[in-house]
């Protein structure tokens, strides 16, 4: 029976729970039949032929890699994991990369949410004055002998536009709102979309800090596990699939050390790392001290880029307030002040 794959969270619940279990002594495939046995367990079955399988003389990584749930990081992480002897430590390594990985996702969705639905809002705001404000406007002109002129004329007739289009336009909202509805309800639709978007705008602006702080993640856990540079780059680069774009900086990275390049070259080359992290991984290195250098610089790139996006998100809000603000006041404006005109010429 074929299972879905795992999300960021359930991985890395799955890596914690095994990592504790390793810890206190039990066995792993003792340990899954144990987590199938929890009640309401939605991955019952997959974790009972993943138990199956290592009693049947597999290894863990080769269990994770049959049941084709989880992603070739975490199976290519495991198998490196086993044969050094620091399964338990992979486990928790990659309980904490799948955690931050899940945390980012929610920040990047919370961080949109708000402002498109502000969006909405203010959009359906300036409609209703274009198609229902304007028309009561233009019969008091009308009543008084004049009719709307220059911008307020224009924007009448925008108005008109709108309001004969508002079948078409409530279709398109409700077309909107079911896209939206199983983008978040249906995990298969939302990765067909994330993945169509990854693919031409997921390299570009935040979206590649977003992808080097991935990567460096990788690279520090893959390296600190045991692999050599060369080994931890292919393997890291394995996250960034989904980018092609991205995925090709890290190819061309790890055949620039082939060539010879030093790693923080071949990083800064193809713009994975910045020139100061990669004078700070020179000085790592040289000391002998380069995992828990490129532990600290993975950290912190993670939190720049999560400051950034912040950043952006912030600076959206008020700019999206201010140009409904202005837009609101200017079609106000430019219907009271000839009324204004009138109303004084009368008086």
């Amino acid at each position: 029976m074929e299972h879905e794959k795992l999300s960021n969270l359930e991985v890395a619940d799955l890596c914690r729970e095994l990592a504790l279990l390793l810890h206190s002594g039990v066995r792993t495939g003792d340990g899954l039949y144990l987590l199938a046995e929890e009640s309401g367990n939605e991955n019952k079955e997959l974790f009972l032929q993943m138990a199956d399988a290592i009693d049947q003389g597999c290894s863990l990584s080769s269990a994770f890699e049959q049941s084709a749930c989880f992603p070739s990081y975490v199976t290519g992480l495991l198998q490196v994991g086993e044969q050094v002897g620091r399964l338990e430590e992979t486990l928790n390594a990659l309980s904490r990369y799948y955690e931050e990985q899940e945390q980012m996702k929610q920040r990047v969705y919370s961080s949109l949410t708000y402002p498109a639905i502000l969006l909405v809002i203010m959009l359906a705001v300036i409609v209703v004055l274009l198609c229902y404000v304007l028309p009561v406007f233009n019969d008091i002109y009308a009543s008084l002998g004049g009719q709307l002129s220059g911008v307020a004329g224009g924007l009448l007739v925008l108005g008109q536009v709108l309001n004969h289009m508002m079948p078409f336009l409530c279709a398109l909202l409700i077309i909107g709102f079911l896209v939206f509805l199983a983008f978040s309800l249906h995990s298969g639709f939302n990765k067909k979309v994330l993945a169509f978007l990854s693919k031409r705008w997921g390299d570009k602006g935040i979206a590649r800090k977003i992808n080097n702080s991935r990567f460096v993640q990788a690279l520090s856990m893959g390296y600190s596990s045991g692999l050599t540079m060369e080994e931890s780059i292919d393997i890291a680069s394995q996250l960034l699939t989904d980018t092609p774009s991205a995925c090709s900086r890290c190819q061309n990275c790890c055949s620039l050390l082939t060539e010879g390049y030093q790693l923080a070259e071949a990083l800064e080359k193809n713009d994975l790392m910045s020139p100061a992290y990669c004078r700070l991984l020179i000085l790592g290195m040289r000391s002998g001290t380069a995992d828990s250098v490129l532990e600290d610089i993975a950290r912190r790139m993670s939190e720049e880029a999560q400051f950034e996006l912040e950043q952006i998100v912030g600076k959206i809000e008020p700019a999206l307030v201010l140009i409904t603000s202005v837009l609101v006041g200017s079609i106000l404006l430019s219907v009271m002040i000839p009324l204004m005109n009138i109303m004084s010429a009368i008086g």
